[in-house]
């Protein structure tokens, strides 16, 4: 289809969150999310959302209209591929965040286009999977205890847990979940990089005797010596790459090194769906896992949702925070049923509507 970009806007409104955290990392506050537009000359729009709970969309907008809009302009949208390539070369000064809005915003032009969900066009394998509830941070192991058993008695069948980043007390936290949802509940345990390698050893084989399902970050994500190590001792599949350094071009070493047993990642973090298809059709050519991250808002998350979709290889839907807290700016938003699963979007693109009247009524400034 002979189609071209004529503009690129970004309309910037105000995202007010409830402050909270998980452990050393704080989120919330008077946040600025946005709407990123690739329009073109066939009275067609892509929509993304950019920013997050940690970092509003104004910390990214500059460097996109500056470095990146100037190079949209009269291309066809639809030429996703070599649209990425050439926005990842200037990953140095702008952040994958912006890349990864963009990208979207793309796919979801791309899949209005052709009447059809992102995730028909990306091939899709599976129609619904489990979502898991992701914690925030908890004052004590009976909370974190509490808090699953809530979930598992409205259907959820998975919780993960964020803990303390203290070896002892994240050992209490993981053995208080355990013991309140007894045996019949998939757990998780996400440390944050927060141990040294020693410590990561005595928190593995914690975990490992309280049958959790996976060990994610507990060492820092350039430390892949250690990884390497952690995992020669362990059991438990590790999961370690979700901001490891190069993104899509830094997961083969991971793999080759067998460092981690599952790889990681999503649209925000790596850069866009594109990215994030490469990594795991990666992951399945060694036959590993690739479990999607929370995407940091509404429609970054449905953009996970449509390539978990499309991959065989991933299990589970994030749900973090599990009070919704990332949830903001769409008329409907991805709700887990009475079953804890979710169901792929039907909708052309990305199948979700952004509140309009929301945005126009709380917009700050539209960049163009």
């Amino acid at each position: 289809m002979d189609m071209k970009i004529t503009d690129l806007t970004i309309t910037l409104f105000k995202w007010a969150i409830k402050p909270w955290g998980t452990g050393r990392h704080n989120f919330g506050g008077d946040i600025q999310l946005g709407v990123v537009t690739v329009h073109t000359d066939q009275d067609l729009e892509g929509h993304a959302f950019l920013g997050s709970p940690s970092q509003g969309a104004d910390v990214f907008a500059g460097p996109l209209m500056a470095r990146i809009k100037p190079g949209l302009i009269d291309r066809n949208p639809l030429d996703i591929g070599a649209i990425w390539q050439d926005m990842w070369k200037e990953r140095r000064y702008v952040s994958p965040r912006a890349i990864g809005a963009v990208d979207v915003a793309l796919w979801d032009l791309t899949g209005k286009t052709a009447g059809l969900p992102i995730h028909r066009l990306l091939g899709s394998c599976k129609s619904q999977v489990p979502a898991y509830a992701s914690s925030s941070w908890l004052p004590t192991p009976e909370a974190y205890g509490k808090e699953a058993l809530r979930f598992k008695s409205e259907g959820w069948t998975a919780y993960k847990t964020h803990p303390h980043g203290t070896p002892k007390e994240d050992i209490e936290i993981c053995r208080a979940i355990r013991e309140a949802v007894g045996d019949d509940m998939v757990l998780m345990l996400d440390s944050m990089w927060a141990y040294s390698y020693d410590e990561a050893i005595r928190v593995g084989r914690a975990v490992e005797e309280l049958d959790y399902l996976w060990y994610e970050d507990p060492l820092e994500e350039e430390d892949i010596y250690n990884y390497i190590k952690l995992r020669q001792k362990l059991d438990i599949p590790l999961m370690c790459t979700e901001y490891a350094p190069g993104g899509l071009y830094g997961m083969a070493q991971w793999v080759h090194q067998q460092a981690t047993d599952i790889l990681r990642g999503d649209v925000a973090v790596c850069g866009g769906i594109t990215p994030m298809m490469r990594i795991a059709h990666l992951a399945d050519a060694f036959h590993m896992k690739c479990e999607l991250h929370h995407g940091g808002n509404s429609l970054n998350n449905v953009a996970n949702l449509h390539v978990t979709m499309a991959i065989p290889n991933c299990d589970y839907y994030e749900v973090f925070p599990a009070d919704g807290a990332n949830k903001y700016g769409l008329i409907e938003d991805i709700e887990i049923d009475e079953n804890g699963m979710v169901y792929a979007p039907e909708g052309p693109g990305l199948g979700y509507e952004i509140d309009w009247d929301l945005v126009k009524r709380d917009t700050i400034q539209v960049l163009k």
